[in-house]
């Protein structure tokens, strides 16, 4: 036991470095989120950043702020979910399957 430790921790450096490429692969990536049927889409990338707003013109058209305000939000949402989705397949590819999203890791799958 105690032997396999200190294989774990002399493998510790070659592992963060692994886990911080990761990250750099997953900050480029840009995931699409949508509502309404696609009338709204959103482009988030791999940081959790809005990179940009697509709005159809006949939701603008319709003067309903409080609906198209919906609209964003939800769209945000959906980008976000599908972030986290990324980013957890990345991490269990990592992992080689360990499916950590149970680990209760802060700021990886939960706030």
């Amino acid at each position: 036991m105690v032997s396999n430790i200190f294989k774990l921790l002399k493998q510790l450096p070659k592992m963060q470095g692994k886990m911080k490429k990761i990250q750099e692969e997953i900050a480029k990536e840009k995931v699409t989120g949508s509502s309404g049927g696609g009338m709204v889409e959103v482009t988030i990338n791999g940081k959790f950043e809005l990179l940009d707003i697509r709005i159809e013109k006949r939701v603008l058209e319709e003067k309903d702020v409080e609906m198209l305000e919906d609209l964003i939000v939800s769209a945000v949402n959906n980008g976000i979910s599908k972030v986290r989705e990324l980013i957890k397949q990345k991490v269990t590819q990592f992992t080689g399957g360990l499916d950590i999203s149970e680990m209760n890791i802060p700021g990886l799958f939960n706030e």
